[in-house]
């Protein structure tokens, strides 16, 4: 029987030298990466006036970032485990600010969503490389609250972005919220560069190339699919990215059941406690971003909020993060994973019935900040078992494939909600205009240039009411109807996602004494591997 008390290879200690220095300066990091993640939202009806673009432009600004994140975190997580994560994460945090100016003066929205994409990719290098270390340094219960610190305030400060976004527009240009995070870039440069630890468990395994190459084919092909789905003549295109998704996603399970270094070992990958929980957090943070990307055009299209007030409208839910998500893994520890994630899930379940039944034309702001309570409870209750289990499933050495996850939870995760609530959105509003346009008396006065610019966006509806003034009050009361048709859409295929995500935690996923035996079998067995990989290389 093998020593419990004997140092086993791979395992990280309690915690790192001033643990304290350490943890801030990751939490720093990760700051960078998420409020560059939420600043876009609360600016969309800014950007959509300046650049009059349609509501698919708008959503792939607003994609953008978590595209670029999603699509590359599983390769650069894979890079930093062998060639450094601290190397990785300082490149990441450098690359963010030419990213940012990029996109602050951007000259049309195609450049914009450009910016976008390599701003995601320079996330990618730094904001899964915070929770790989993480993963390295600390262990035990030592971890799950610094995992629970790190979602927490993560959270609350991504949701704090649209705050800041909403008092900049009311003075400045829009480009001016890229540019809130130039100056917390170069602080989280400097801590990061002081005080976060180098090679900290770090593989010796060569990077599977042909696999990172085919996780971004298959990752960005999906969200680029999804997004053009509902543009009218780009069927082709959709068809076309599909296949480089489907394609690149069969060639990608093959080549990792082949690889000798598989980029995403699938054998880990088909732990119980890993997979249900990856897809659980998909969802989970899906939805939570997929509200916040439809609800902050709704406060400003449909309840005339300016930018200031839209932003601090999600408050309540930085506030409910922050307070709900330390308590979570103390349940976690109690109660385990499961209990946790399905009472998050409960809330998140009661904020969307919310949203569909009682936001309107005439809500009132406690309609608005309850629902926003609630989805922030979810999310607290909901991020640290997920991230927890995740890390807990892998070995050290593979902390990149764990936090690569977990960021891509969060990311794919965003960028499929946002893409599909967004077609959604696009689809329903064109159509109740469409439907609008019929019934009006005045159906035959309309071209069908003005038709196709009053279904293109609630923007571009804007801009025709005010070339239109004696139909200004129609043209408006129409826009923010059909907006509304189309946001019930968005908000019917979130709760169908969190339905289908409780039961799966439910059905699938361990109670807190076998996810315990799980946990604890898969720590053995991993180190078991490492010794023998180990005694083979002397």
């Amino acid at each position: 029987m093998p020593n419990s008390g004997a140092p086993r290879p791979g395992v990280p200690g309690d915690a790192p030298p001033r643990p304290s220095l350490v943890l801030a300066s990751l939490i720093t990091v990760a700051a960078v990466a998420n409020l560059n993640l939420s600043v876009a939202n609360v600016a969309l009806p800014a950007i959509g006036k300046a650049f009059d673009s349609s509501q698919t432009a708008l959503n792939l600004i607003a994609v953008g970032y978590s595209l670029g994140l999603a699509a590359s975190v599983l390769y650069l997580g894979a890079v930093g485990d062998r060639h450094g994560r601290k190397t990785l994460l300082l490149l990441g945090v450098a690359l963010s600010i030419p990213a940012c100016l990029l996109a602050a003066y951007a000259p049309d929205d195609t450049v914009l969503v450009m910016a976008r994409v390599l701003g995601g990719v320079s996330a990618g290098m730094a904001y899964p490389t915070t929770l790989a270390l993480i993963t390295a340094l600390w262990a035990g219960p030592g971890r799950t609250k610094a995992i629970a610190l790190w979602s927490a305030l993560g959270g609350g400060i991504s949701l704090l972005g649209p705050v800041v976004a909403g008092a900049l527009l009311e003075r400045f240009f829009w480009g001016s919220v890229f540019l809130v995070t130039l100056p917390l870039a170069v602080v989280a440069l400097v801590m990061a560069l002081l005080f976060v630890p180098a090679h900290a468990n770090e593989s010796v395994e060569p990077v599977d190339n042909l696999g990172g190459v085919l996780s971004v084919l298959l990752i960005a092909g999906l969200v680029l699919a999804i997004n053009f789905a509902a543009v009218p003549g780009e069927g082709a295109l959709v068809i076309g990215l599909a296949v480089v998704a489907v394609a690149a996603g069969a060639a990608f399970v093959l080549r990792q059941r082949r690889a000798p270094n598989p980029l995403y070992d699938l054998r880990i990958a088909a732990r119980r406690t890993f997979w249900v929980a990856a897809c659980a957090g998909i969802i989970v943070y899906g939805a939570m971003m997929g509200s916040a990307f439809v609800s902050q055009q709704y406060l400003q299209n449909v309840l005339g909020y300016d930018p200031v007030e839209a932003g601090a409208a999600i408050l309540p839910l930085v506030v409910m993060i922050v307070l709900v998500a330390p308590r979570s893994a103390k349940l976690v520890e109690t109660r385990g994973a499961r209990t946790t994630l399905l009472t998050g899930y409960a809330f998140l379940f009661l904020a969307f019935v919310w949203m569909l039944l009682f936001w309107g034309e005439d809500s009132s702001y406690w309609q608005i900040g309850f629902a926003y309570v609630l989805i922030g409870i979810g999310a607290g209750f909901a991020g640290t078992p997920a991230s927890h289990s995740l890390t807990g499933s892998v070995p050290v050495r593979r902390a990149g494939m764990a936090s690569g996850t977990a960021d891509l939870q969060r990311d794919l995760g965003g960028a499929v909600m946002q893409s599909v609530m967004g077609v959604l959105l696009t689809a329903g509003y064109a159509s109740a205009f469409n439907a609008a346009i019929a019934a009006s008396p005045e159906s035959k006065d309309v071209s069908e240039q003005v038709q196709s610019e009053l279904t293109k966006s609630f923007a571009s509806a804007g801009e025709t009411a005010q070339q239109h003034p004696q139909y200004a009050d129609q043209i408006v009361a129409a826009a923010r109807r059909s907006f509304l048709h189309g946001d019930d859409w968005a908000y019917t295929v979130g709760l169908a996602a969190i339905a289908l995500g409780a039961l799966l935690v439910f059905t699938l996923f361990p109670r807190r004494d076998a996810e315990r035996d799980l946990l604890r079998r898969y720590a053995d067995e991993d180190s078991a591997s490492a010794s023998t990989a180990a005694e083979r290389q002397r």
